[in-house]
């Protein structure tokens, strides 16, 4: 863990270079705009540890696979968002010095990333070999007015001497993957120009997409616009070049306005004509121009989506940085989009779709946004179901069955680890599930109709082929799985997989009864297009009702496999320090013995269906499995916080919190630098709404079983409820719920029903606030 992030509730803020933290910086420190990002790379040289990293989502490369021992099954590739070409760069020399921090004194230094505006400002002062002392002042933004557009000022000042300069500014496609498995570069250059602007049009390998960079430098000394020398035009890589020399007290500026357009949004033979439309309206508009228009729209995302938390400016800083990440990486305007596990931020798991995206991150989105993102994160998936029945098909299942991929950025499945790709079967669970929680959340039934139903036949067909009849146990078992618990692998009857498959069935059975009320034309119409008949639906009511669920009655808690308790079980509070992490200082095999989880399992399934297990039982196995677990993926802290406030246990649910919140900002589990944790910030919202305010949904109604950690002195937060915008206060003895905009709603807390009009509010008062 590592703690040199200044807090502060709306700024993250570095305050001295630390060249062994520059990686880490670079993550924290990224900036985008749901369509494109960057880490937070120099824009001068800089040789010492740096990922450099330009992001375009939908934008991806068919890296081949790289496996020892192949397997029937495999996927033939790794489908890679791929680093893209290198806008941010200038080369700048002073009197014959090259300014590179790893190479010159740095007198001070800070990194500053606005939450509130969407910016991030890069000061520091530098002494060059020859005495020289120079003080620049850079910002950078990536438009969330308009998207294919970003921008940079960078300004130098001599603060001692006098400086002789050459600047080159440029536009670098010649760049690679650090994760690339084979050495290799995926683009190819298709045209550049080096004229008024710089334009670099290059396109992948293989998958043939189009990218096109067009890039306006206005460069002034004092204000006096300065002309570029000279031009440099080679392969990949266009600049413009200026001389100047600045006397003791002068500085200069350069802006640096970008505009990236790409074949999946326009015809290759327009991409250039569109860039510099779109240059020339944000150079009209400046760079103050577009640091207003950002300011000015993320102010209208706070207004929704903020969360406030007083008297915790740690707790509070890091809400606002998982928010922002978020809504960074993703803005639900084009369905074919999805949230990688790393957003923007770096290179590792490819930006590529998990699990991730339906269990943890459409909570968030349906309550923060309009519910048409969230029904977009849906329709992705929908768009991608004859992939996942082919993906499917090549494992042996027939007659329509899905199984959606592990890893996916176009729905084939591109993971190639086996124990993960043929046995972590259980992602098709979280897909069903999120069909199911947003239509509970946003009451959209007519979804199943459309859409939803499909996918839930196709899902329950999958698991009706996956499971077998056990004569030994005189039950249906589901064998050779991994579950959410990957230090786990090739289990016979996972709990939580065995309990979602049978909820997954029961749940697409309730689906067809009620569409047989209320939709019967449509209903028809989908079991004829997907050959559904009454006998399968018969099959999987048999399943429902024998399928095998490991337990143990003497403890009272479900196993989380069989097996289980064959394990020497010794809690994680009994391992030495230098033990953890362990996927880094244990060898497989011993992971595989052990008894250490990884992230919630059988708390997942009780997390997902606790309205079907009453509190004791939640409490006996949360009391068995927590102790055993060692967090080390980004999305077990989230659950087991959200778990552990609802059974009362809130110093527990505060250390959860402040673990998944601030698990990058403080570098937790040691790997920040390989880009920040997106999707598992969605649960960091899920901890502070779904955990400390207990929001749930049930029959249309919106409950909420609030508590106060005491660290805090109160929170409030926003959310849209089925159109209606509601304003939520939790105070030391009372919970204020105003409905600011909408229709009415009706809210519950400790069993006092009270329905909310538009302009109206209404304090609860609650006793288990009152009591702490």
């Amino acid at each position: 863990m590592k703690d040199y992030i200044v807090k502060d509730p709306w700024q993250i803020i570095e305050d001295q270079y630390r060249a062994e933290y520059n990686e880490i910086s670079e993550s924290i420190f990224s900036i985008g705009n749901g369509r494109m990002g960057q880490r937070a790379n120099f824009e001068e040289d800089y040789t010492g540890k740096s990922l450099q990293g330009s992001y375009i989502a939908g934008i991806y490369y068919p890296d081949k696979t790289r496996v020892g021992w192949w397997k029937n099954g495999y996927p033939e590739y790794f489908a890679k968002v791929i680093n893209s070409t290198n806008w941010i760069g200038l080369h700048l020399v002073i009197n014959g010095h090259t300014l590179d921090l790893a190479k010159i004194e740095v007198l001070n230094f800070e990194r500053r990333l606005d939450m509130k505006t969407g910016v991030l400002y890069r000061n520091f002062k530098a002494k060059l070999p020859d005495d020289t002392v120079v003080e620049v002042s850079a910002k950078r933004l990536f438009s969330i007015v308009e998207t294919a557009a970003a921008g940079l000022s960078y300004c130098l000042t001599v603060m001692q001497g006098r400086a002789a300069i050459e600047l080159e500014s440029y536009l670098d496609g010649d760049i690679e993957n650090r994760d690339s498995n084979y050495d290799e570069k995926f683009w190819e250059e298709v045209s550049r120009s080096a004229n008024d602007t710089l334009g670099l049009q290059l396109k992948t390998k293989k998958t043939a997409f189009h990218v096109h960079t067009e890039a306006l430098n206005n460069l002034f000394v004092g204000d006096a616009g300065i002309p570029s020398t000279a031009l440099e035009n080679r392969e990949k890589y266009v600049a413009q070049k200026f001389q100047f020399s600045l006397e003791e007290g002068q500085h200069f500026e350069l802006n640096k306005y970008v505009a990236i357009t790409t074949s999946e949004n326009h015809k290759t033979e327009d991409l250039q004509h569109v860039a510099k439309q779109v240059l020339e309206r944000v150079s009209h508009q400046g760079i103050r121009g577009m640091l207003q228009n950002q300011a000015d729209a993320w102010a209208k995302v706070w207004n929704y989506a903020d969360v406030q938390i007083d008297g915790d400016v740690s707790a509070q800083q890091a809400i606002r940085f998982n928010i922002f990440q978020l809504f960074q990486t993703y803005t639900g305007e084009d369905e074919r989009l999805n949230i990688g596990p790393k957003g923007f931020t770096g290179e590792k798991y490819g930006g590529v779709t998990y699990w991730d995206t339906e269990a943890y991150c459409l909570p968030f989105y349906m309550a923060t946004t309009d519910s048409k993102v969230a029904r977009n994160l849906l329709l992705y998936r929908y768009h991608h179901l004859p992939k996942a029945i082919e993906n499917a098909e090549k494992l042996g299942f027939r007659n329509g069955a899905a199984l959606y991929p592990m890893v996916t950025i176009n729905g084939e499945e591109c993971h190639n680890e086996w124990e993960i790709t043929f046995e972590e079967i259980h992602r098709n669970g979280a897909i069903a599930f999120a069909i199911y929680n947003y239509v509970r959340y946003t009451g959209d039934t007519d979804y199943l109709a459309a859409y939803g139903l499909e996918v839930l036949i196709a899902i329950s067909r999958f698991w009706a082929q996956r499971v077998n009849w056990s004569a030994d146990k005189n039950k249906y078992v589901m064998l050779g799985v991994t579950g959410p618990n990957e230090y786990e692998n090739n289990v016979n009857n996972n709990w939580y997989t065995n309990r979602i498959a049978s909820w997954c069935m029961e749940y697409t059975g309730k689906v067809i009864k009620d569409l047989e009320q209320n939709a019967p034309e449509r209903l028809r119409e989908i079991l004829e297009k997907v050959s559904l008949e009454n006998k399968e639906q018969v099959t999987w009511n048999h399943i429902v009702e024998q399928f095998y669920y490991p337990e143990d009655a003497s403890k009272g808690v479900f196993l989380q496999q069989d097996g289980f308790l064959d394990k020497e079980l010794i809690t994680v509070s009994e391992l030495s320090d230098a033990e953890r992490p362990l996927n880094q200082k244990w060898s497989w095999d011993r992971i595989l013995r052990s008894c250490y989880i990884k992230q919630a399992d059988v708390l997942q399934g009780l997390y997902f269906l606790e309205d079907q297990y009453d509190l004791e039982t939640i409490e006996r196995n949360y009391n068995f499995y927590e102790p055993l677990t060692v967090h080390e993926s980004s999305l077990s802290p989230c659950v087991h916080a959200i778990i552990a406030a609802k059974l009362g246990k809130e110093d527990k649910a505060y250390e959860f919190y402040l673990r998944t919140s601030r698990l990058d900002l403080d570098d937790y589990n040691n790997d920040t630098e390989d880009g920040l944790h997106i999707t598992s910030m969605a649960g960091t919202w899920m901890t502070i709404v779904e955990g400390f305010a207990g929001m749930r949904v049930l029959d249309g109604k919106l409950h909420f079983q609030p508590i106060l950690p005491k660290e805090w002195s109160g929170y409030n937060f926003k959310i849209n409820f089925r159109g209606a915008h509601l304003h939520v206060s939790i105070q030391q003895d009372k919970t204020i719920i105003a409905n600011e905009t909408g229709p009415a709603a009706v809210v519950v807390i400790d069993n006092e029903e009270q329905e909310i009009n538009e302009g109206q509010e209404f304090r609860f008062s609650n006793p288990r606030l009152a009591l702490n």
